[in-house]
This record gives C-alpha cells, structure tokens and sequence, in this order.
C-alpha cells in the first residue's frame, strides 16, 4: 500500500497517525506538490494531484485525508473504536471532524496563508481564530477526549490542525483543556515525539525555502 504524502502536511499527518495507530504499513512516496515531476507522477493517479493519495495494493485510489482515514480504520481496524458504528457517538465524531475541516483547521490555514504572502492576519481572521479555539476548548472538556472517553478520529485530525498553530507560534497559554487534551492524545501513539520531531524539522526546511521570512 502506497500514500503519497508529505509531512509538512497536517492532512498527511493525519493519515500517517491513523495508520500508525492501526498498525498498517505504508510505502510512503514523498511527494513535493511544487514539483513538476512529482505532480505529473501523482497525477497518474488523482487527477486532482492533491496530498494525500493513498493507493492499495489492487489498485483502488482514494484521496482527501477524512476519507482515506475513514476507509483504513473501517477495512484494517480490529474494531471500531477510532470511528464507532454506534450512531450517537459516530453523529459526535462526524461533527468534530466537519467542524475541523470548515472550521478549526479552515481558520487556522487562513492566517498561515496570510502570513506566507508576508502580510499579517486582519482582526477579523484573529478573532475567527479565536472563536475557533474557544469551541475547541468546549469540545475537549466535555468527554476525556473530544468526541467520546477514548481516542477517535477526530482527535487524530483535530491534533494534526492544533499543531499546525507552530507555524506562527501561537499561545495557547489561556487554553488549558487543549494543552490538557494535547498530552493526553499524543500519549496514545508511544512514538509521538519522534513524529513530531520529524514533522518540526521538515516544516522548518519548507519554510527556510519556501517563506523564509515567518520565524518557524
């Protein structure tokens, strides 16, 4: 099985954690989307040439991350934990998952985007931001983790856009019940800081190349 990813990426981060978690193999093909020959090689198989694609071993191709993981945890996983068939707390999950993708992780990219074109954030993408976080922080109090008492899906990608705050260094001082859920979610993968070890320092060489001027 193949994914096309780069970990600079928190949707290929994502994915990596799902199958980390559920003990699949990947041949992970690095793959730079700036790169002419890499996209014209990813394009063979997503027309859209997007990061992440995964690939099984008969051919079968699936792209975006959400769906990429939902399908490894259904067909691999020796249960239904990350993502629960049962229906009230699989609708819990789904929420979670959709308010990061429109929500947590679409603001959060807003003002990296912002910052890479070399300008500064305006006061309303802030306080989207802000608004952001201060539902997340609700989230991660009202269950241990932050759809149910034990690690689902949505933690994994919910912790893949909270990471991405390094990017420019945001505080997350006044958001104790996220600082909290943090340690208890990387807890959950025993190789946690060697990923994200991995993850700071590929960042910090895109960055370097890419848009020197944000203070990674």
């Amino acid at each position: 099985m193949e994914l096309y990813s780069d970990i600079v990426s928190p949707p290929c981060q994502n994915v990596l954690l799902v199958a980390k978690k559920l003990g699949i193999a990947l041949n992970i093909r690095k793959t730079n989307i700036m790169d002419a020959t890499d996209v014209a090689e990813l394009t063979k198989v997503n027309p859209q040439h997007l990061i992440p694609t995964f690939v099984e071993d008969d051919g079968h191709v699936i792209w975006e991350s959400y769906a990429i993981a939902i399908y490894l945890v259904e067909k691999y996983g020796q249960d239904d934990a990350l993502y629960p068939k049962d229906p009230k707390v699989r609708s819990i999950v789904n929420q979670r998952l959709f308010f990061d993708i429109g929500t947590l992780y679409k603001n959060i990219l807003a003002n990296i985007d912002v910052l890479i074109e070399k300008q500064q954030p305006s006061a309303e993408l802030r306080g989207k931001l802000e608004q952001a976080l201060d539902l997340t922080e609700k989230f991660v109090t009202e269950y241990r983790f932050v759809a149910a008492d034990h690690l689902t899906l949505a933690d994994i990608f919910m912790l893949g856009s909270i990471t991405a705050l390094e990017w420019f260094r945001y505080d997350l001082e006044r958001y104790s019940g996220i600082r909290g859920w943090v340690e208890r979610v990387t807890a959950q993968f025993p190789d946690y800081s060697d990923f994200h070890k991995e993850i700071r320092e590929a960042t910090k060489q895109y960055v370097a190349t890419h848009c020197p001027h944000l203070e990674y």
